[in-house]
């Protein structure tokens, strides 16, 4: 049990503090870099929408942590932790766009990230099929969200786009891995309730 927390406090802290690394390559790697066209007020708002994605995924770590913990199938946990992985590649992508741009990531990454680990670790309790439910409806609202991002973004800000396109890509995929195995259907109150959240998180984080 000791081993345990010792391994999720060192996740805590490796999402948090730790620099993020990516095991495929940047989407973005190969793409023009054009920012020196934009203006400061397109670049700052750049800025913000990707650093409301790196918070996202800062949420997403600390739920899928939390829903690995109480799992209480294997398989399941095996699901959130490769999930998680593709996650962690999220967070690098993002945070190196947001230091290209100049910018910075939130101060609010610590209270999101406790918060959803919260949320993780109360879902997997819930039951596997419930905790692969919150896992769909998380990434398909994600989904959402994205590409509401992508039509927010310059035109020709081909660098953020290309990223924002694999992580849809990718987001899609963690879903439908989750209806696949048998996430069951949240009752809409439960929905509503993670959209209002996530429109915190998005508000605030956007500026902070």
């Amino acid at each position: 049990m000791l081993d345990k927390l010792i391994v999720e406090f060192d996740k805590v802290m490796q999402t948090l503090l730790s620099k993020p690394i990516s095991r495929r390559s940047h989407p973005d790697l190969d793409v023009p870099d054009n920012d020196n066209e934009f203006s400061d007020q397109e670049k700052s708002h750049i800025v913000g929408l990707m650093r409301v994605n790196h918070c996202g995924e800062i949420c997403a770590q600390g739920l899928y942590q939390g829903q690995a913990l109480t799992s209480r199938d294997k398989l399941n946990r095996d699901i959130f932790a490769e999930a998680s992985a593709e996650e962690t590649e999220h967070l690098a992508w993002l945070h190196n766009r947001i230091m290209d741009l100049g910018g910075h990531t939130s101060i609010l990454n610590p209270l999101f990230y406790l918060g959803s680990l919260s949320v993780g670790i109360l879902a997997g309790v819930c039951g596997d099929k419930w905790s692969l439910g919150f896992l769909e409806e998380t990434e398909r609202q994600v989904e959402a969200h994205l590409a509401n991002h992508l039509e927010q973004i310059p035109m020709d800000d081909d660098k953020s786009r290309a990223i924002l396109e694999q992580m849809i890509i990718d987001e899609r995929g963690h879903a439908d891995t989750a209806h696949n195995y048998g996430a069951a259907n949240l009752p809409k109150a439960f929905k509503v309730l993670m959209q209002l959240s996530s429109k915190i998180m998005t508000k605030t984080t956007y500026y902070l």
